[in-house]
């Protein structure tokens, strides 16, 4: 089922949203001022004001739709026959396109480049994840079993396929301090791999619900995320959840916006 860079599809209506993916996109000044200037103008001095960007975002539906708020739609899976459920995207931050994984191994790329996929090969448990390297433009893809696939210039630094888990693996994300990766377990459990720091994990503790994902974050540390909304950070900064809050659907996952 694997297709190189597309465009098209098109968005519908009732979807299962799967994952989340976020860019930088644009700028907008730090120091605009709300309101009318009142009594003489001042002299004119050199702007010192600097830029910040405006974080746009995806999501992504089990049946391939794309969903892009304030970011560029490369096309989608949606509307177009899928052998799987779509699982997970990941941005390229290189191109600005994107890519779709399936729960088969699929992988569909958007105004990204395609460098193979599990799609079509013998999986000992499905895809749930996939996680992109910046340094390299490669990709993984992670597997229940916890099984990691590097493709493109991804450095495979090792994973816990075939090893004894007491959860099920639910994500991955890359480390970009390191350039290693890790991968979470539905127990909050936590296994890094390369260079990756292993800060702590909410495996062997209680928890309200199960872990849903991860995020890694650009200056060292990550999260764990749990299908009530709550956060656990671990050699980051806590920021606030939605865990103890009313939700209408579960969470299923988490991004950092760098």
């Amino acid at each position: 089922m694997d297709v190189r860079s597309s465009r098209g599809g098109f968005f519908s209506g009732r979807r299962r949203l799967v994952g989340l993916a976020a860019l930088a996109l644009g700028a907008m000044p730090t120091g605009a001022a709300l309101g009318a200037a009142v009594g003489p103008a001042a002299p004119a001095e050199a702007s010192t004001t600097t830029t910040s960007p405006i974080p746009g975002y995806f999501e992504v539906a089990s049946d391939g739709g794309i969903f892009a708020f304030n970011a560029p739609f490369d096309g989608s899976m949606g509307g177009q026959h899928l052998n799987a459920p779509i699982v997970g995207m990941a941005e390229d931050t290189s191109t600005g396109g994107y890519f779709e994984v399936a729960r088969d191994g699929g992988i569909f790329a958007f105004d990204a480049p395609f460098d193979g996929s599990m799609g079509g090969k013998a999986l000992n448990a499905p895809i749930v994840g996939m996680a992109f390297d910046p340094a390299t433009g490669g990709y993984f893809e992670v597997a229940s079993d916890g099984g990691v696939f590097a493709f493109g210039g991804a450095a495979y630094d090792g994973s816990m396929g075939g090893q004894k888990l007491n959860a099920p693996i639910v994500g991955m994300a890359f480390d970009p301090a390191s350039g290693g990766y890790w991968e979470v377990a539905s127990d909050g459990g936590l296994f890094a791999f390369g260079g990756a720091a292993f800060n702590g994990s909410m495996g062997g503790r209680t928890l309200n619900s199960p872990i849903v994902g991860m995020a890694g974050r650009k200056g060292g540390g990550y999260l764990e995320v749990a299908s009530d909304g709550g956060i656990f950070a671990f050699g980051t900064s806590y920021q606030g959840s939605m865990g103890g809050k009313v939700l209408n659907a579960p969470i299923v996952g988490a991004t950092s916006q760098e």
